[in-house]
């Protein structure tokens, strides 16, 4: 086996410590929307992160523009980001990201943290992707002890809303992308262990028709019924899926209506669309558009949409693949045989490609259950893909991987 340096080693008795900070930031609701819980997570991690010696800053994010049950506009705050830069000048420079926030709500049950025995721990965000962000904490800490670290360079950024696709941080995190080599996103591996070699494109979606109101029984005819006209809608969405391989539309939730007595005059339907290719987006939006334009062909119908792609398809292809050969070599070396495979879901990983940065985005821990009252970590694996993470920095920092470095704009804070 080939010999591993003496500061990725170092990782091995940085276990405890590990499942400490997995525990103790896993105990921060931290959902999307809990505004005053990932400030406080945002202050602590970035406290942990200043022992790097960075350039650190909390940065505001734009509102998420959203669409309410009536169909009218709002704005919902979102967190702040996290961000540590360090030499910005080093020939080159890695982009890492990792998310702050959880799809568990300040009033969700799942609030707390458990040992389930020495190997696993349960609780709100311990994989996804609180175990991510310690993992890449140690992951540098170890690179720093490299005697070739100055080679380096690197800014960490921690989003507090990838859970509904970084509605707020998306334009920032484009920005940066253009400005780096290679970027590792520290999303939990999958359930089997696998990292994740491509992934779906994904977008969200709110259609909103509206009606006209009237009662039920003296006047029912002198309505329009929302209800009924986005029911037919939603039976077209329901049969896209599976119109091209791989493509799926979920309507996840339709709300409408007042009392059973009154025509509604609004109703609202909310739906996720995953695709394959990148001409599937387009083939999408085109139905879409024909969509819209059969229910404005109804008399006293309005229709209105909302919503696009936020994460195009991810393809295992060009850099990103390159990129994650080597991370499959330095597993190999580290006496780990790590294997690949696709995933339906979506990350910043999707965001970062599609500008063109080279990103492998399945580096955090192995664990199963995210997004349910079942999340576990499984411990073992936190030091393990720190060890992966720190090997991967150091062979870019030495050149033993010859990673090329791309034209970018000047640095800037």
């Amino acid at each position: 086996m080939t010999s591993i340096p003496a500061h990725v080693d170092w990782i091995r008795g940085r276990h405890d410590e590990m499942c400490r900070l997995v525990t103790v930031w896993s105990g921060l609701n931290s959902g999307t929307l809990n505004v005053g819980g990932l400030r406080d997570l945002a202050n602590q991690v970035a406290e942990r992160f200043a022992a790097l010696v960075g350039e650190v800053a909390l940065d505001e994010v734009p509102p998420n523009e959203v669409v309410d049950d009536r169909g009218n506009r709002a704005s919902e705050p979102l967190g702040r980001i996290v961000r540590v830069r360090k030499r910005p000048d080093a020939p080159i420079q890695v982009l890492l990201v990792a998310h702050l926030d959880t799809v568990f709500a300040a009033a969700d049950p799942f609030q707390r943290v458990t040992v389930v025995d020495e190997h696993t721990l349960r609780g709100p965000g311990v994989a996804d992707c609180k175990g991510g962000i310690a993992v890449m904490l140690t992951a540098l800490e170890s690179f720093e002890r490299c005697d070739r670290a100055g080679e380096v360079g690197w800014e960490v950024v921690l989003n507090p809303d990838e859970e509904i696709g970084s509605p707020g941080s998306r334009g920032m995190l484009l920005e940066r992308a253009k400005r780096f080599d290679a970027g590792l996103v520290f999303e939990p591996a999958l359930p089997s262990g696998a990292l994740v070699k491509a992934r779906k494109g994904s977008g969200n979606f709110s259609l909103v028709v509206r009606g006209r109101t009237a009662h039920a029984g003296r006047d029912f005819d002198a309505g329009r019924n929302a209800i009924h006209a986005l029911a037919s809608a939603v039976e077209i969405l329901g049969r896209l899926s599976g119109s091209r391989p791989g493509l799926t539309v979920n309507v996840g939730r339709v709300v409408g209506g007042t009392a059973v007595n009154v025509v509604p005059d609004v109703a609202v339907a909310r739906f996720n669309v995953r695709v394959v290719e990148p001409a599937d987006q387009a083939f999408v939006e085109a139905r879409l558009r024909d969509l819209v334009a059969s229910l404005e062909s109804k008399e006293g119908i309005r229709p209105e949409l909302f919503g696009g792609f936020g994460a195009p398809p991810k393809p295992f292809a060009g850099p990103s693949a390159e990129l994650l050969g080597h991370v499959l070599d330095c597993g190999h070396d580290l006496g780990l045989d790590l294997a690949i495979e696709t995933s339906g879901g979506v990350c910043d990983g999707n965001r970062l490609a599609a500008a063109g940065l080279a990103t492998v985005d399945s580096l955090g821990p192995c664990g199963i259950g995210i997004h349910t009252d079942r999340e576990v970590v499984h411990l073992d694996t936190l030091t393990e893909r720190a060890r992966v993470a720190a090997l991967l920095l150091t062979r870019l920092a030495t050149r033993e991987i010859a990673w090329p470095t791309r034209d970018r704009p000047a640095a800037r804070s």
